[in-house]
């Protein structure tokens, strides 16, 4: 029986991801961990502390791990709050991952970079897999940096790193956790709640996003196609689809006329301006067939579906 482990279990990624691979696979094959006290699933749980290698060899010799998720991370918006707090967590929990596939500890690995590796000098439209990256965050530093170790390790030691270059993913069952794209999720829960929504990105900016359903499913197919395969040792470009904050809103306001949807930006919009406007992911779609399966009006269905239900 492969064990998987999953690091950074309790959040946006992590819930959702923990619960499709105990759905696919047998439940006691599934181990997570986080730095919180406690799990919300019912699989097996361990407090963890990512950056300490000891802590996490132990837990990946005690239930004989052959497969890793590492998602534990601190992100863009959050990062740039303590950069050192977040170069530290986002690169040792990434080494310690790595030793361990590098002295065949684990057979497999998994880890999400972003498009926050690409930067003001990157092309805006379609942005291609290979092209200028000079990242304006920590969060992008530490992604980009993580690129290029995964594809040193995967080449010079024979490891198998997989990662894809994630957008903004727009989930409902967890909250994001600091990033620059969290409106698309918040501005939801405020549709539902019947609260007015203050928005803090700019109207029509315009960012690459991807509906949960398909961020699940594209670490299931990387994860599981032939590693003949993969072309590239770093992180593949992914894409669902381009919105900008006035789109989600006007749909909502159609639906219900009373939401009310302002715009103030902060911080996060000197992030937003530096990432792409769109991606080009044919490099995926060509190495393991890749397809996203929800466009935004799907996502925007599906998300007031699902959170009338939870709220």
């Amino acid at each position: 029986m492969c064990r998987r482990l999953i690091i950074g279990s309790e959040g946006q990624l992590g819930t959702e991801l923990s619960r499709f691979l105990s759905n696919k696979y047998d439940s006691d094959s599934i181990i997570l961990t986080d730095i919180r006290e406690e799990s919300k699933s019912e699989l097996i749980y361990h407090k963890l502390d990512a950056i300490n290698y000891k802590e996490l060899e132990l837990i990946v010799k005690r239930y004989d791990i052959e497969e890793i998720y590492h998602l534990a991370a601190i992100l863009s918006a959050k990062g740039e709050e303590n950069p050192k707090m977040t170069w530290d967590l986002n690169m040792t929990s990434l080494f310690n991952v790595l030793e361990l596939a590098k002295n065949k500890i684990v057979k497999k690995v998994f880890w999400p970079s972003s498009i926050s590796v690409f930067g003001n000098t990157s092309p805006k439209n379609n942005t291609n897999q290979f092209c200028v990256m000079e990242p304006d965050t920590i969060y992008g530093i530490s992604k980009l940096s993580g690129e290029r170790w995964c594809e040193y390790y995967n080449i010079k030691y024979g490891t198998d790193i997989r990662s894809l270059r994630f957008p903004g993913i727009i989930s409902y069952n967890t909250l994001p956790g600091g990033g620059t794209t969290d409106y698309a999720v918040e501005i939801f829960y405020s549709y539902i709640r019947k609260e007015n929504y203050k928005c803090f990105l700019k109207k029509d900016t315009l960012l690459p996003m991807l509906f949960i359903d398909d961020a699940i499913e594209s670490i299931d197919k990387i994860m599981t196609v032939n590693r003949n395969k993969l072309s590239i040792k770093s992180s593949y470009n992914l894409s669902g689809f381009s919105v900008s904050p006035d789109m989600i809103s006007n749909i909502l306001i159609e639906k219900d006329p009373s939401f009310i949807v302002s715009f103030k930006p902060d911080f996060r919009q000197d992030i937003a301006d530096s990432w792409p406007n769109s991606i080009n992911d044919d490099h995926a779609k060509k190495d393991w067939g890749w397809v996203a399966k929800f466009d935004l009006d799907k996502t925007v269905n599906s998300m007031v579906k699902n959170l009338k239900i939870k709220i």
